[in-house]
Formats: C-alpha cells, structure tokens, sequence
C-alpha cells in the first residue's frame, strides 16, 4: 500500500487536472443545485466519498480517526514565518490543550484571536483548523489560540463549551503574553466552533463582560434544531449532511437539554444588540448556509456591524482543504483580511 505522502502526493495531481477532467472522473456534469455551481474539486471528493461507509453509521470513534486521516490528506501546510507552541490552560474540568500562533510580524494593535475548531462536538482537534489558524495569524498578524475542547459522547454539552469560554477567559487576562493589543480578544470558529464564538459573544453580555474585539463565525451551527429551506436543499451534500448533523447532535446534546437553549441554538436569543462587530462566512453547498445567513442580517438589524461572505462553490469544512482546493485557501484568505479589517476598522 502506498505512503501517506505518496497518497497525497497522488491526489495533488489528480487534482490539478482541468476541471472538465475532473467532472468526468467524478460522475460527469456539472453539478448545480439552489443556483449554485459546486467546485469541481469539491465534486471529486464528494464522489469518492459515496464509496465509504456513511459517518451516522460510524461509532465516535472510528469517525474521529477516519476523519482525522481524511483532513491529512487535504489540509496546506503551516504558514512560513509562523510558529507554534503547545498551551494548557486549566479549565472547569482539568487542564486544556491549546496550540498558539505566533507571526513573526505582529501588529501590536491587533487583539489576540481565540479559535474553536468545527467537528459537531464530536470529533476534531488541534490538527483540525492547524492550517487555517496559521493563515489567521500571519494575515491579521496578531496570535492565534486554538483550543482543544471536550469532545462528545464522553463530555456532553455544555462541556465543550465550557472548555471555550475558560480558555477565553484565561487569554484575556494573559494578552501581553502574546504581544497583542490590551484588549479583550476576537472570539472564532467554524460550524460547531461558530457555535460555540457566537455562544461566547453572548455570554459576555449575559454576564456582563466586555464584548470581545470581535466574533469570527465560519458557516457556524446557530440553531442546532433549524428547518431551513438549506437544510433540505443542501440535505445529501459533502462532507455535512443533514443526516451527519442529526448524527453530532445525538451525541452531543443530553436527553435533557434544550434545543432551544440559547447556549445551544445562539439564534434563539431574542436581543442581538451590543454584541461584538461579527466576520461571518457560509458555504454556498451547506444545510447549514441559510441559518449563518439568517444570524448576519438579524446581528445587523440589531445594530451589530457585520462583515458577510457566501462562498456560492464551496461546501461545509473548506477551512480544512486549503491544500487540495484553491478556491477554498483563496475564501480562508478573504475572511483572514476581512478580520483585520475588522480589527483596523474598530468595528
């Protein structure tokens, strides 16, 4: 059996082949659904991934493995001129890994970011959101706090959650240790960490805390009981199924939670205002693209200043191929400059 590396190296040319190509090799035609015309990159792996077993028929843990094996193979590589180095921040229930960013040029003016990366609560860590946070870091130029929360079956909500807001927490009292600006810092994540981001914007408020510098949502899970339109159109899409979401959240939510707690569903809080300025980002092929959208306009109703993107070809998770699918690492770009646009705006 080939290496890892041959393995990768295998699907790179594979992938750069010319989109018609690609498209043959990944069923023919162009797929087009909601208005939307897929990536063709995206549509090869969409197709190769019919040839395996679902994730809803999968126990946690033979998903957090193939899913840890399947982003290896699609995930850039770090950032040059930015390094890494390994945190634990002690949290309600014991120590938290975390992994933080450091570019070599640095804006001093610049808040630290804290990052939750995606994986429905259930599966996901460090490596998870590796490549994306470097690009953070080194276009914002300002360091990165990725956390390694709790994970579901075995830590039920709110315990991942909770993890995020303590590490948070701790990054706002320790800022100077990271040569950042002195003020609270930018709350992010993708899907289930945009939940979490939005969750820590409103419990700020809820407790009154300072708001932090600002809140980036990546496709994030808003309300994880939604029945938009997106969630039927976009139901059988790759790599986030309505199917695998109902599979997350079997796992992750107790049997005596809420679904309508706002600390799961952050869209079910009735008072938007006086939240953080918002980065928000959707996948056009995503269940969960009409919920993301749905929060910006009501953020922005309620005063919330809110810079929106709909990346119409990509799908859920495309934070995790930058390596594979150009138009993907060009979006993980664009949201990176809209966050420091954010921060130089004040707003």
């Amino acid at each position: 059996m080939a290496s890892d590396a041959t393995q990768k190296a295998i699907l790179k040319l594979i992938l750069s082949l010319p989109s018609p190509i690609l498209r043959a090799m990944s069923g023919g035609g162009v797929v087009y659904k909601g208005g939307r015309t897929l990536d063709p990159r995206f549509q090869f792996f969409a197709h190769a991934a019919r040839k395996l077993p679902p994730m809803s028929s999968l126990t946690p843990a033979e998903a957090v493995a193939g899913s840890a094996k399947g982003l290896a193979a699609v995930q850039g590589p770090l950032e040059p001129g930015v390094r890494t180095e390994s945190l634990s921040v002690e949290g309600p229930n014991g120590p938290i890994p975390c992994r933080a960013y450091r570019p070599e040029i640095q804006d001093i003016h610049a808040p630290l970011i804290v990052y939750a990366h995606m994986g429905g609560g259930v599966i996901g860590d460090l490596e998870t959101c590796h490549a994306f946070c470097s690009i953070l870091a080194r276009i914002v130029r300002t360091a990165v706090i990725s956390v390694d929360y709790r994970l579901a079956p075995d830590h039920k909500f709110p315990a991942g959650l909770e993890d995020v807001l303590a590490a948070y927490r701790w990054a706002r009292d320790n800022t100077a240790r990271f040569g950042a600006a002195p003020l609270p810092p930018a709350i992010g994540g993708d899907s289930m960490g945009g939940n979490f981001s939005a969750i820590v914007a409103q419990e700020m408020k809820r407790k009154g805390e300072p708001q932090p510098s600002a809140q980036i949502l990546i496709y994030p899970a808003v309300d994880v009981a939604s029945e938009t339109p997106s969630m039927t159109t976009f139901g059988d899409a790759y790599p986030l199924t309505r199917e695998t979401m109902e599979w997350f959240m079997g796992h992750y939510i107790g049997a005596d939670a809420d679904p309508a707690d706002p600390r799961l569903s952050p869209d079910r809080t009735e008072d938007l205002s006086g939240l953080a300025p918002a980065v928000i980002a959707t996948a056009g092929f995503d269940p969960l693209t009409d919920q993301g959208e749905a929060y910006a306009k009501r953020l922005q109703a309620a005063g919330v200043p809110v810079r929106y993107r709909r990346y119409d070809s990509l799908a859920h998770a495309f934070t995790a191929f930058t390596g594979a699918i150009p138009a993907a690492d060009a979006a993980c770009r664009e949201i990176a400059g809209l966050v420091r646009e954010t921060f130089e705006a004040g707003s």
